[in-house]
């Protein structure tokens, strides 16, 4: 496969700007995320039933790792998209996201009721 900057024509800078600051608020939801499962795992020692602690901040961080390489991966097919004219990525990364923030909300909810 060619680079990136050899497929297609470059297009206009304001759409390539916008791809990278999509792909940064998604780096940023993933610093987010770390934050949060390492308060849960570190902090809130006291707090709840220790199993489901620690399985809500290790659901939290997984997310975390997992969502930075797909932010980068649907970076990346956006630019190929955007440089070759063609339809862009199905959003694929916000179900994962949706899904997997559902499953932390019901373990938070298990966690406070606990």
């Amino acid at each position: 496969m060619a680079p990136r900057d050899e497929v297609g024509s470059d297009p206009d800078y304001r759409f390539s700007l916008a791809n990278e600051r999509t792909f940064l608020a998604w780096i940023r939801t993933a610093l987010g995320l770390l934050a949060g499962g390492v308060a849960l795992l570190a902090l809130l020692d006291d707090f709840g039933n220790s199993a489901v602690r620690i399985a809500t901040g290790v659901a939290v961080l997984v997310l975390a790792t997992v969502l930075p390489p797909l932010a980068y991966r649907r970076w990346s097919a956006t630019e190929v998209a955007l440089r070759t004219h063609t339809s862009l990525p199905q959003p694929g990364l916000l179900r994962l996201i949706a899904g997997g923030l559902v499953v932390v909300g019901l373990l938070v909810a298990a966690l406070a009721l606990v």
